[in-house]
């Protein structure tokens, strides 16, 4: 491109390019990109300049050179699909008449901060030290799948996307407005406050440091918000107060440390608000969530530490196979057991004993032998009427094992009953001057156990109802002795 084809404001960013010295177009210092329709020829250069500059531009003379320029209207696509650019690219509060196409392009350094413009095609791109897309209006999609940055990717306070008008037809299948899948990453990805009209899309993306998504606005009412299928990143996930409308899919994911969802609003009515099957995390944080409005699904998924509060858990529950080592904030048993009512499934005898392997960790065995026994009860109320009648007479007398103490109190009242009634009527003796002195005591023991016998039941006879009494005490004995047994033994199986 010769020089006297350029425009005095090109003319200006050619002269400062081999220097990589900034051009400032803005007549206000805090100008931004918001209106390129409005500006003049002064502030105006063509893509096809800036094109020309990266790949064949002026002799640097030894110089750093790069592009940078502030406040400028690009008309015309610049196009660097394939290139190889050695050169850093600062295009920030820009306005752009067409997207930039970086198909497959070898970049050192993008930035295009502040700036507005209608997509951006970035598919395959290499950046050796970073992306940067912060409080960028990008009103088409941005792909940037299998992109390879050994930086980081920098989305604060972006806003791509349109949000969808009440007279505009939803599209069958609408291409995401944000596309990262299958990237790499080499250090962070940082997007706080960005909001997204439409799908966030992350799938089989590994990031080397965190994904920062605190404060986003992620907005695909009835569809996928954030779709994250077997995401990797090197350390945490964060999406603290974040808004999350629409569905959130992190299934397959392995994040070593945490991910944090604290204060943030789940919505999706009607459908699957959170989904993190199949995951291994190191910490999950769903404290203080404003609100969970759908269900939550986290069947088959590894924690080590799970942060939910008993009032997070939504109406419905997905927590088949759910392993977590430690369940925080620690809380008496009876306020984590009604969650365990919310699963889709019906009874899920796994949830239970997960829940009390989190009690026996943390050394609360009166909380774990709490939720074993409401296993049972909920257990039984799925079994036929007959079962049912002999499990209620386990927990009455012995809490299925667990509640031991209620069989010595019973066996404590029926030893008074006997004591009374015998030691104000004595039974006769069968053989007179044969039999020993009569002990109400050891005669209602003598009944009541049925394997340790005094000499008093084979020795005297009652009469009456005190014969019925005999009678009582016997059955009881059995039924008492027996439930024990079983209850025991259930519970030395579960040690």
């Amino acid at each position: 491109m010769e020089i006297n084809e350029l425009t005095p404001a090109e003319l200006r960013v050619w002269e400062a390019f081999p220097t990589g010295e900034g051009v400032d177009f803005r007549a206000h210092p805090d100008e931004t990109g918001a209106a390129g329709e409005t500006w003049g020829a002064e502030r105006t250069v063509r893509a096809e300049v800036l094109t020309a500059l990266l790949l064949s531009g002026p002799n640097t003379g030894g110089r750093v050179a790069g592009l940078n320029i502030r406040g400028a209207r690009i008309t015309g696509k610049l196009n660097l699909r394939y290139a190889a650019v050695e050169h850093p690219i600062r295009l920030r509060a820009c306005w752009f008449e067409r997207k930039p196409l970086l198909y497959s392009a070898q970049l050192r350094y993008f930035a295009l901060n502040d700036s507005t413009l209608p997509g951006l095609t970035a598919n395959s791109v290499s950046v050796d030290v970073a992306l940067k897309l912060s409080c960028c209006r990008i009103t088409g999609p941005v792909r940037l799948a299998g992109a390879r940055i050994s930086g980081g990717l920098f989305l604060r306070r972006a806003v791509i996307g349109t949000p969808p008008t009440a007279d505009e037809p939803p599209e069958e299948t609408p291409e995401p407005p944000l596309l990262i899948s299958h990237a790499v990453i080499g250090t962070d990805v940082i997007a706080m406050e960005i909001t997204v009209h439409g799908q966030t899309r992350l799938n089989g993306t590994t990031v080397a440091g965190k994904v920062n998504l605190d404060g986003a606005r992620l907005l695909a009412p009835g569809a996928t918000a954030l779709h994250a299928e077997t995401l990797t990143v090197g350390t945490d996930v964060r999406a603290m107060r974040a808004q999350l409308h629409g569905r959130v899919n992190l299934t397959g994911s392995r994040i070593p440390g945490q991910l944090n969802l604290a204060y943030a609003r789940f919505v999706n009515p009607g459908g699957v608000a959170l989904r993190a099957s199949s995951c291994v995390i190191g910490e999950v944080w769903l404290r203080s969530c404003e609100t969970v409005q759908g269900s939550v699904n986290l069947r088959r998924s590894q924690f080590d530490m799970l942060h939910m509060p008993p009032e997070t858990w939504p109406e419905q529950i997905r927590i088949d196979g759910l392993t977590y080592r430690t369940l925080v904030p620690h809380l008496p048993a009876d306020q984590r057991l009604p969650a365990l009512e919310r699963e889709e499934s019906g009874y899920l005898p796994y949830a239970y004993e997960q829940l009390a392997a989190a009690y026996r960790t943390a050394g609360d065995e009166a909380a774990a032998r709490t939720v074993q026994l409401a296993k049972l009860r909920r257990h039984r109320r799925t079994q036929p009427r007959h079962a049912r009648v002999w499990g209620l007479l386990q927990d009455a007398t012995v809490g299925y094992g667990f509640r031991p103490l209620r069989a010595a109190g019973w066996l404590l009242a029926l030893l008074l009953t006997g004591w009374i009634a015998y030691g104000l009527q004595p039974p006769r003796p069968i053989k007179e001057g044969e039999a020993p002195d009569f002990n109400p005591v050891f005669y209602t023991l003598d009944l009541m156990l049925p394997i340790i016998g005094f000499g008093q039941e084979q020795a005297f006879a009652p009469s009456g109802w005190y014969q019925w009494l005999s009678y009582l005490l016997i059955v009881t004995g059995w039924v008492l002795a027996t439930t024990t047994a079983a209850g025991v033994s259930r519970s030395l199986q579960r040690q």
